[in-house]
């Protein structure tokens, strides 16, 4: 009798103390750490001008970016508890050295990870050179033409890291369930024609999205997002708005509001503290602060 009245109490406890045995799955937060950016609050971590974060989500383990001074974004990594050598798969959003220059320690520490780039003709992470730079001309002789007039089918461009599992991306591209790379290319004076990938993870409230520092526009990238899905939940990272004029931000900020109905924000980087102040006006408490050393959980 009094195991059957303690019966209930075991099976409680059960429940509590083993979460596994519940037949509802068990999920962990999606969450982001900011590595490197030149503002915090955190004694942990050296600020300098540059953005890396770290984001976990569905126990995956992503870096994206690296930062300015590998041997800073060592010391960040070191101080914060991040493990590199268990990373699922590296995003660097494009070639700028305030986002790239970390790697020199990450293939240290991790050769083999996959590091997701943008394909860019002669980018400094390889690639192949187009075939159509090469017009032949066969009435020219051999010692004026191009490889003696035989050109290789498969002629690689260089690459300005010794090591690194680098693969090139040039179009929309999930790579892990509910996870996406997308790619947009620059039409703004000063990085014209640059190409730069954005971090999009398709969550339960909507899209997560991740820049470097949006060479394109947010709302290009937004634009181009939205092919997987309409819904934007947060977006963290750099906006570059650091030389916009004060008038074409209050406008930018109104569009993320009203016209791309996005719920959060996260900046850093390149956003610019008069962006800064725009956007922790308009998003109040959706507003997050996202310094170096900052863990973010996305909800």
């Amino acid at each position: 009798m009094n195991l059957l009245r303690d019966l209930p109490r075991f099976a409680l406890g059960c429940f509590l103390f083993f979460p596994f045995l519940s037949p509802y799955p068990v999920h962990a937060k999606d969450r982001v750490t900011i590595l490197y950016d030149a503002f915090s609050e955190s004694k942990e971590v050296t600020k300098d001008w540059g953005f890396s974060a770290l984001i976990e989500h569905d126990g995956k383990l992503i870096l994206f970016d690296a930062g300015n001074n590998a041997e800073i974004f060592q010391r960040n990594v070191k101080s914060l508890g991040v493990d590199l050598s268990k990373l699922d798969f590296v995003v660097i959003s494009h070639r700028h050295s305030d986002h790239t220059t970390g790697l020199k320690y990450l293939v240290e520490v991790n050769p083999t990870v996959p590091i997701y780039v943008a394909r860019e003709s002669f980018g400094m992470f390889g690639g192949i050179v187009p075939p159509a730079i090469i017009h032949p001309v066969a009435a020219l002789p051999s010692r004026m033409r191009y490889f003696d007039g035989n050109v290789p089918s498969n002629l690689p461009t260089g690459n300005v890291f010794r090591a690194g599992n680098f693969v090139l991306v040039d179009k929309l591209t999930e790579v892990a369930p509910g996870i996406y790379l997308v790619p947009t290319v620059s039409k703004n004076a000063g990085t014209l024609e640059l190409h730069e990938l954005t971090l999009a993870i398709k969550g339960k409230q909507g899209l997560i999205l991740v820049d470097g520092c949006s060479h394109a526009g947010i709302e290009e990238i937004l634009q181009a997002a939205s092919a997987i899905d309409p819904h934007f939940h947060i977006i963290f990272g750099g906006l570059h708005l650091v030389t916009t004029p004060e008038p074409e931000i209050d406008v930018l900020v109104a569009n993320l509001k009203d016209k791309w109905k996005l719920e959060k924000i996260a900046p850093g980087h390149c956003t610019g503290e008069p962006a800064f102040l725009r956007l922790q006006k308009a998003f109040g408490d959706n507003y997050l602060y996202a310094g170096a050393g900052t863990r973010i959980d996305v909800l």
